[in-house]
């Protein structure tokens, strides 16, 4: 199979054009691997042009690039471009070096042995959330979150118990980034109601998710916090309006927020690196 691309139109990117923008090139360049990831299926070059941002001569430049660097894969005979094979590598690091889920596993098997339920481990990217990790319950239900998938913050569980114990610059920089698009009835559409639920969260300890993302889901979530207060992540357990109730949930709070506790205290022993906060 041949990995020669076609050729673009026009010239290569010019120096001035590489420096626009507050990242460069750089962050054009993972833009579009952004684009390709977030297809979910090998792409052509007409796909990514109708979505991408920059000119035709710029965008196959970039492809070039990332093609070269084994980020990207091309195949001449269907024409597609596709995640390279360097990226699951990074992807293997990262989540060996910067992930929760390797350290919380025995927390998680076992607080999954004893409840029985759903439960979810959660980090903060870019004020969305990203979970990382996921114990089904004795009888699963199909819902949205996996792990490797990015959801809202402003409408789950794992999502709000992070926001609240954020350093306040950092939660109103991560409040700004919620698009409050309403998935269900019961969700909160507006930046006065999720800073006033995080406030009672923060006094809680514990948040929940109403039905607010996916109708019948519901969930309590902990954060789980260093010593020092920062926000490592979230855990939550997780189920549906079906065969439990909030205040069923609610009582499961003292065995969340001890594996809670568990999981920050083996991360800070192995000097976890803190992530910025937003």
């Amino acid at each position: 199979m041949s990995t020669k691309q076609p050729k673009a139109d026009g010239p290569g990117i010019s120096g001035a054009e590489a420096e626009q923008g507050g990242d460069g090139t750089v962050g054009k360049a993972l833009a579009v691997l952004d684009i390709v990831a977030q297809a979910g299926r090998p792409v052509r070059f007409t796909d990514i042009l109708a979505i991408s941002p920059y000119p035709k001569a710029t965008l196959y430049r970039l492809l070039q690039t990332l093609t070269h660097q084994g980020m990207l894969a091309y195949d001449s005979d269907s024409q597609n471009y596709a995640l390279g094979v360097r990226l699951v590598r990074l992807a293997h690091a990262a989540w060996s070096q910067s992930s929760l889920a390797p350290l919380a596993r025995p927390w998680l098997d076992r607080l999954s042995a004893e409840l029985g339920e759903t439960l979810h481990l959660a980090q903060l990217d870019q004020g969305q959330v990203l979970y990382v990790d996921k114990r089904n319950a004795a009888r699963p239900v199909e819902m949205f979150s996996q792990a490797g998938k990015v959801g809202p913050a402003y409408c789950t569980g794992v999502g709000k118990a992070m926001l609240a114990f954020l350093p306040e610059a950092a939660k109103q920089q991560a409040v700004a980034r919620q698009s409050f698009y309403r998935f269900t009835p019961k969700t909160l559409c507006s930046r006065e109601e999720l800073l006033a639920e995080l406030e009672e969260i923060r006094k809680s300890g514990h948040a929940f998710d109403r039905e607010e993302h996916e109708p019948g889901i519901i969930c309590l979530a902990v954060p789980v916090l260093s010593s020092g207060g920062s926000v490592l992540g979230a855990l939550s357990v997780t189920s549906t309006t079906t065969r439990n109730s909030l205040d069923g949930l609610e009582q499961l709070a003292p065995q969340l927020k001890a594996c809670a506790s568990a999981i920050a205290a083996d991360v800070e022993a192995w000097r976890f690196p803190e992530r910025k906060q937003i």
